[in-house]
């Protein structure tokens, strides 16, 4: 652990965990905290209840494809729907910089009420602080969530053969915050994936029995967030490169600015793990959901290598593929 935090803690991958496992755990730990993905799952009065909760520090506040108010909704929303569940409502509380432009913030309020609206979720409760100037920059957002876990869904050990699926192409949001904070001029048109997965839950519903995992690969990217599913399965994972969505716009960017697709935030995708049998059919299904065309089978799990991810790449050779552990691209979410 080091002695002091640096950016590097918070970009989502292995020093984030650290810093988490060293500090927070070690003081307050218990099995919820612990054993939870992107929400805490747990039973109240007959009823399976996810909870969750994230901040938001974005820079830029507006890119191409949402904005910070958008963002904070779709990202909570997101975590409560990867666990299973249908997210009923939401806090909201922002942090405000003096001096902040009032029409600024007026419109980022009426985006996160438009997205409330598309979702049917609701704003119950939240909270409000303004600071000097300086001591923040801007805006910054926190979301917490609560939703009811679906009958039909419940997470289950991963197996030899379970297929990896994809639900669209990869760092899209991390590339276009690049873009937008760099001021890039490109050809063709780069946005943000910021969308909410709710409605992936909903038309699958019926075949949630055939999953056994999902989680969204926002800070950290795909890679971070399959090595965390090998790490806690104890399974193996075999990626096939060829097979991963990428668009060439977003592969143009990041061998432009060295950056690697891999670990780019998506904040409208959604990483599900599946039955081998079941895994074309649902596929298919998922194919059919608005936003989620591009879906595709990128990989499967293995029971050959331990807590491990592998890439079989494009010229017949594999390399490991670990977590996270260069800062990238601070404030991304």
């Amino acid at each position: 652990m080091e002695n002091a935090v640096t950016l590097r803690c918070g970009d989502g991958g292995k020093y984030t965990n650290s810093l988490i496992k060293d500090v927070f755990y070690r003081h307050f730990g218990n099995e919820l905290l612990t054993n939870s993905m992107d929400a805490a799952v747990f039973d109240l009065n007959k009823e399976r209840l996810a909870f969750t909760t994230d901040s938001f520090v974005v820079k830029p506040l507006f890119f191409p494809g949402g904005d910070i108010g958008k963002l904070a909704v779709c990202g909570t929303i997101n975590d409560l729907s990867v666990s299973g569940a249908k997210p009923l409502y939401l806090s909201c509380s922002v942090i405000i910089e003096e001096g902040f432009d009032i029409k600024t913030l007026t419109k980022i309020a009426e985006s996160i009420g438009d997205a409330c609206k598309k979702t049917g979720v609701k704003i119950i409760t939240g909270d409000t602080k303004v600071v000097e100037k300086g001591s923040v920059d801007g805006i910054f957002i926190n979301t917490s969530g609560i939703g009811v876990v679906l009958e039909e869904y419940n997470s289950k050990p991963i197996i030899d053969g379970d297929c990896i699926i994809i639900t669209g192409g990869i760092a899209e949001h991390g590339t276009t915050i690049a873009v937008e904070r760099y001021n890039i001029n490109i050809e063709g048109k780069i946005q943000s994936d910021c969308m909410p997965l709710n409605n992936i839950i909903e038309k699958l519903q019926k075949n949630l029995k055939y999953i056994k995992i999902m989680k969204d690969p926002t800070r950290g990217g795909v890679a971070t967030a399959l090595n965390e599913i090998a790490e806690k399965s104890n399974m193996g994972v075999i990626l096939n490169e060829e097979s991963i969505p990428i668009e060439k716009e977003i592969k143009s960017v990041n061998e432009m600015l060295g950056l690697d697709p891999l670990y780019l935030a998506c904040e409208g995708r959604m990483i599900i793990v599946a039955e081998k049998q079941k895994s074309k059919d649902l596929l298919e299904e998922i194919k059919c959901i608005t936003g989620c065309e591009n879906s595709t089978i990128i990989g499967n799990f293995t029971c050959d290598i331990k807590s491990k991810v592998l890439m079989e790449t494009v010229i017949g050779g594999k390399r490991i593929i670990g977590p996270l552990e260069e800062n990238l691209l601070p404030r991304i979410c």
